[in-house]
């Protein structure tokens, strides 16, 4: 039993949420028929190589509250998007499934439904409702918002914050 709080189905049969042992198991996998795998973490798993037939994007980011998910949003957002409109079944996962996924999936529905970060929040925790997305990355998603979904360097927000988070670590001394 402890295996069904690996994964959670966000959309049923279509979209899942889940953590590092979801995305490593060939029975979760199989039996959810998952066709993409969007990996929010450095971890490796086996759905890497080509050879497994499944089309993986990984996005490397830390779990921390100063890293950088923003710019990665409209990447993540299109990823599952082709993969759900060309009748694929995704998995989103980090290694706990409670912050980074959970923000990439959050920012899919603020995408596709136009939804603030909170309503889709709520959203995602009905479905799996083990999510903690840290403030960092709460802030983030409310900008992408704001960016009108569409964050880069050469937008005032984007690096109006971006400058702000630099700032803040500079006076931490991590830079």
């Amino acid at each position: 039993m402890a295996q069904l709080r690996n994964v959670e189905a966000i959309i049923d049969n279509k979209l899942y949420l889940g953590n590092i042992l979801a995305a490593r198991s060939t029975r979760t996998l199989s039996e959810r028929r998952i066709t993409h795998i969007l990996s929010v973490c450095n971890e490796a798993i086996p759905a890497e190589v080509p050879e497994s037939g499944i089309s993986h994007k990984r996005i490397n980011i830390e779990d921390i509250e100063s890293a950088d998910i923003l710019i990665y949003l409209p990447a993540i957002c299109q990823f599952i998007h082709q993969a759900l409109t060309t009748g694929g079944t995704v998995l989103v996962h980090s290694v706990k499934g409670v912050s980074r996924s959970a923000a990439a999936v959050v920012a899919y529905f603020m995408w596709t439904r136009r939804l603030g970060a909170t309503d889709a929040t709520e959203l995602v925790r009905r479905a799996r409702d083990t999510i903690w997305i840290n403030p960092g990355f709460h802030e983030q998603l409310v900008l992408f918002q704001i960016c009108q979904y569409n964050p880069h360097p050469g937008d005032g927000v984007y690096a109006s914050w971006k400058a702000k988070v630099e700032l803040r670590l500079r006076a931490a001394g991590r830079r």
